[in-house]
């Protein structure tokens, strides 16, 4: 978070996998059943805005299959909007008639398991806060209920900085378990991978982690940056329309640095599925030769960025017998000192998954796993 402010958050500060962790425990308690009466405690995840907290429990309600509403309720200008309308109703013996308010439409009326996501809770007025305290307790406000198996999210930004919010009193966020979500760049990169966001861009982060500072320049605007160039071929001949959109989406510093990127030819820099995917790899050996030497100093960061890319990759698409081989011949390349190289296969084997167990059966990668055990 940035130095200039003294940011105010509550739980753990975990990366977006230990966030994921602590929900997927209250997702399995929900599976598993509450005690008569008694429903989950809603979960706050905390963080700086364009950090991917929204995002992150959309995408878990949707793998999955849970049912999702979402509502923002600094949008709410009336209190109807929150508790809903009222409007006459008999009683059970229709003796005489209640004033009862009707759900507003954002209210789950499904059965559960689903999720409820009050995003950036306190943007909200303090009025509408209060309001949502009984939510938070009780799963219900005024005549009506969130059906079962329904959880309810929050996000939130941080107290004491720049952000305009309304400070959370003690009454509320005792209501809640809390998390704080930060930036994490492997974690990054492996969402990055997954949902196909362009390869440059990815291979800039990795290389200028620092960067992602949560001013302008935050994981959300680097990916609307990402997929305004994605269209653009040659970053080089266009240099003054991306400098533009970098400036469009991001602060001038990072801008600066991916025009440095640039020049640097580090956009040209091969592809995982090129790596592997080589019928002869004495010529992607010789590319990064050239990649690697240029210069009176040796890229290590470039070597670092390829890593993350090819691990990150593999994790996601197993590969086969051709490109295993490949895998090994660079994790053997000479190029790669000994730290990099055995945190490579380290990380590769720890994955869990079964194309990867297939490394301890080749000879040269169990050495080095095995002389470090």
């Amino acid at each position: 978070m940035p130095d200039s402010f003294q940011y105010q958050t509550y739980g753990a500060k975990v990366a977006a996998e230990g966030v994921r962790d602590l929900l997927d425990h209250v997702f399995n308690d929900m599976k598993v059943g509450q005690s008569p009466g008694m429903r989950p405690t809603p979960v706050c995840i905390w963080g700086l805005h364009g950090i991917g907290k929204t995002e992150l429990v959309r995408e878990m309600a949707q793998e999955r299959g849970f049912g999702f509403s979402y509502i923002a309720p600094a949008q709410f200008e009336e209190m109807g909007d929150l508790l809903g309308m009222p409007m006459i109703d008999q009683t059970e013996d229709d003796q005489t008639t209640v004033t009862r308010f009707a759900p507003p439409d954002w209210a789950p009326r499904s059965e559960g398991p689903g999720i409820l996501l009050i995003d950036d809770v306190n943007r909200a007025d303090d009025r509408i806060l209060r309001g949502i305290m009984q939510l938070l307790q009780f799963y219900e406000l005024v005549s009506w209920q969130l059906p079962e198996q329904w959880l309810i999210v929050l996000t939130a930004n941080p107290d004491g900085g720049d952000y305009s919010v309304t400070p959370l009193d003690e009454a509320m966020l005792n209501r809640m378990l809390h998390v704080t979500m930060k930036f994490d760049v492997k974690a990054w990169a492996k969402w990055a991978e997954k949902h196909r966001i362009d390869a440059r861009g990815i291979n800039f982060v990795l290389a200028y982690p620092e960067l992602v500072n949560g001013h302008r320049t935050t994981p959300r605007s680097l990916v609307q940056f990402f997929n305004s160039i994605a269209s653009i071929d040659d970053l080089e001949a266009n240099l003054g329309l991306v400098k533009v959109l970098g400036e469009a989406c991001l602060d001038e510093t990072t801008t600066q640095a991916f025009v440095n990127f640039i020049h640097l030819k580090l956009d040209h820099l091969p592809s995982p599925e090129m790596i592997l995917d080589a019928e002869d790899f004495d010529k992607i050996k010789n590319r990064l030769e050239r990649l690697v030497n240029d210069g009176a100093t040796k890229r290590l960061d470039i070597l670092s960025v390829l890593i993350s890319r090819i691990n990150n990759y593999v994790q996601l698409h197993p590969p086969g017998p051709a490109q295993l081989k490949n895998l090994q011949a660079f994790i053997l390349l000479d190029l790669l000192p000994n730290d990099l190289r055995l945190a490579m296969a380290q990380e590769l084997t720890a994955s869990g998954t079964e194309s990867m167990q297939q490394l301890y059966a080749m000879p040269e990668i169990s050495r080095i796993l095995l002389e470090k055990m």
